[in-house]
């Protein structure tokens, strides 16, 4: 039974008052839009689903909520992978969409002030207008937020070379669980003044506090790319071939791995023929290369192709064009859609130290055959995060529920063993609570469930999700 409070009539006045009634939303179409995420096939309904436009809001509405002991579940774009804007205790879903204004771009200290809700994509589309760069860029940057992306320390292909959101955050703006309005840092790029709140809360899945404003590092924008696309006989190989590449003195800005069943799947989904796939072809690798001199790049990219001729390669293909470019990392992208249309699925999110993603990578088949699972394999080979998709496919429903879940655990604590975890960038969410016991200790998983006590003592912040 919820120890939580059911919205009733009184709530729901005291909510318009706040915001609007146009702002309070008890709609069938609003509740199902807010009760699931891109995570598997899951829903959880939501009693009432409020959009503030600012921090007053905000404020107002978690001091209420803390009083009443409502649950509160933040929303971005509702893109994640790990179940974490899931309302799996009903009560308010704190939907950010209005939250929407790039409110700085700082061209003299090569910083931007925004707020939670910009998508992505917009923000690194305007930044680069000023001769500037975001570089994290998930597969879903054209729709998710980037108020979820500070929530779950997203990375994205470029990671290699310029670092996951974690980097690049200097301050944020946040409201605690009982309402109480702060800044965790300064705007400067070096502090040790007192505990690092800031990178406490990067990461914290929406379950410390709740973020409507975001101070970002941005770097000079790079003008030139080179993308190559190379096939591979034996998909281990394409996992060894990575730090053959780096130890070459070669730095890509993006190094990602892609099974056969992966391109394959994806060029059906996007209904795009780019890529020649040949029977013998077992994985790929998508090479990009950046910088502002092409000369320097194409020899990057030519001693790229010369130490990969040791390894059992097909013809490598280089991107002629933009619309070339584009297409490659379209399939690319895509990979993750084109799985689950094709099968119920779950996601697994491992991560190895890099040169360990050859063994993990047979380990993920040895598994596989072993509990009777067909899983699609890529990700980003260059930090060793790899993503396991396990479509259902033949499986019973018996064995989907109650062996599969023993496979994982198994396939997890392989990871760990090879000194990785069990979550690169999707976070543990609602659907990978129940394997924390691998990652960590008694003693770190009490110390961090201290944490959210300070932070929220009655627990309404996006209960159910990590600890909860």
């Amino acid at each position: 039974m919820s120890q939580y409070k059911k919205i009733d009539e009184q709530d729901i006045a005291f909510f318009t008052q706040v915001l609007t009634s146009a702002n309070v939303r008890t709609t069938d179409d609003d509740i199902q839009r807010c009760a699931a995420d891109h995570t598997e096939d899951l829903s959880f309904l939501p009693e009432v689903v409020l959009l503030p436009e600012n921090t007053t809001q905000v404020s107002v509405i978690m001091q209420y909520c803390h009083q009443h002991l409502i649950a509160v579940t933040p929303r971005g774009a509702g893109t994640g992978l790990s179940g974490g804007a899931l309302p799996v205790w009903g009560g308010v879903v704190l939907d950010m969409k209005r939250f929407d204004k790039i409110i700085h771009i700082d061209t003299h200290n090569f910083q931007v002030t925004t707020e939670p809700g910009v998508i992505t994509q917009v923000l690194m589309e305007a930044v680069r207008e000023k001769g500037l760069m975001y570089p994290p860029d998930p597969a879903s940057k054209g729709s998710c937020f980037i108020g979820g992306n500070v929530a779950e320390n997203s990375g994205g292909p470029r990671a290699l070379k310029y670092g996951v959101v974690k980097d690049y955050v200097l301050n944020l703006e946040i409201v605690l669980a009982d309402g109480t309005i702060m800044m965790t840092g300064a705007n400067v790029l070096k502090n040790a003044t007192g505990y690092n709140l800031t990178q406490l809360i990067v990461g914290s899945e929406g379950t410390l506090a709740v973020v409507t404003k975001i101070v970002l590092r941005l770097i000079p924008a790079t003008e030139q790319t080179l993308l190559m696309l190379v096939p591979f006989r034996k998909a281990v190989q394409a996992c060894e071939a990575v730090n053959t590449i780096l130890l070459a003195g070669c730095r890509p800005s993006a190094l990602e791995f892609m099974e056969r069943d992966a391109i394959a799947w994806s060029m059906k989904y996007v209904a795009q023929s780019t890529v020649s796939l040949p029977e013998d072809i077992a994985a790929h690798l998508l090479i990009e290369v950046d910088g502002n001199d092409m000369d320097l790049l194409m020899k990057e990219a030519e001693t790229i192709a010369s130490e990969l001729t040791q390894y059992d390669i097909d013809e490598i293909l280089f991107a002629d064009d933009n619309q070339q470019k584009e297409a490659l990392w379209q399939l690319r992208r895509k990979v993750g859609e084109a799985v689950k249309s094709h099968s119920v699925y779950k996601e697994e999110d491992t991560v190895v130290p890099r040169a360990c993603l050859p063994e993990l990578l047979h380990i993920v088949k040895e598994i596989g055959r072993e509990y009777g699972f067909h899983s699609v394999c890529y990700g980003h080979a260059g930090d060793g995060n790899l993503h396991i998709n396990i479509v259902k496919q033949n499986m019973s429903d018996e064995d989907w529920q109650q062996k599969l879940p023993e496979g994982i655990r198994k396939l997890f604590k392989e990871v760990v063993r090879m000194g990785g975890t069990i979550s690169g960038e999707h976070g543990i969410g609602w659907v990978q609570k129940p394997y924390l016991d691998i990652a960590f200790s008694a003693s770190q998983i009490a110390l961090m469930q201290s944490i959210k006590q300070v932070f929220d003592p009655k627990g309404i912040l996006n209960p159910g999700k990590i600890w909860c």
